[in-house]
């Protein structure tokens, strides 16, 4: 078993040390470390190296959990792609070890936690959105474009004959974007009855 060890400090200024010098006593063959990386961000390369560098039947050591994931979900999120690729997991703070069966049950419980800490989230945020609709507020995110640029670009498209990239750089938008925002005005002209918005006159448009 090859022990691969995990040090995370958030600021230049903390001291790694100590993590260090924990990782060494359980005999870590590797000791990866982030130095001024918060746990809140993603890009932990030293993360990333430590888990690239596990094996099936390795052991991942971090001095306390908290230096390993930003939350609770994200930890056992963590533990459990570890669990799937056979590989261990030990905190030395709190003297969780997968190994044992003490060890499995207390990720057992933590998984548990975090399904329940998912469906409270899940709750609060269906009643924030119905308190906000009914005080009139619009849910989900805010339109790049208002409603007279895209009929801009459906008069673009359709009647300019104008190119779906020139059209997008214009708005500053994707191309993928102008495509959408054209076959919506198409389905809605030929539910209208509009010959010439027809759906079949969109998909023949060449992809420009």
């Amino acid at each position: 078993m090859k022990k691969v060890g995990y040090a995370r400090v958030s600021t230049v200024e903390q001291n790694i040390d100590l993590q260090h010098s924990a990782l060494r006593s359980a005999n870590c063959d590797l000791i990866y470390r982030d130095e001024g990386a918060s746990g809140a961000t993603s890009e932990r390369n030293g993360l990333k190296a430590a888990l690239k560098a596990l094996n099936p039947g390795d052991k991942l050591i971090v001095w306390r959990l908290d230096r390993l994931g930003r939350s609770l979900l994200d930890l056992v999120r963590l533990l459990d792609s570890l669990s799937c690729r056979k590989v261990e997991f030990q905190s030395l703070t709190e003297q969780i070890d997968t190994v044992t069966a003490g060890g499995r049950l207390v990720f057992h419980m933590m998984a548990a936690l975090a399904e329940f800490e998912r469906h409270l989230i899940r709750e609060r945020t269906v009643a924030g959105m119905e308190v906000a609709r009914q005080n009139g507020s619009r849910i989900g995110r805010p339109k790049i474009l208002s409603d007279m640029q895209r009929r801009e670009i459906v008069r673009a498209i359709v009647v300019d004959g104008k190119k779906f990239a020139d059209v997008a750089d214009r708005y500053n938008v994707h191309c993928c974007t102008v495509r959408r925002i054209v076959a919506s005005a198409a389905a809605s002209m030929q539910r209208m009855g509009e010959s010439r918005y027809r759906g079949d006159d969109i998909k023949r448009f060449p992809r420009r």
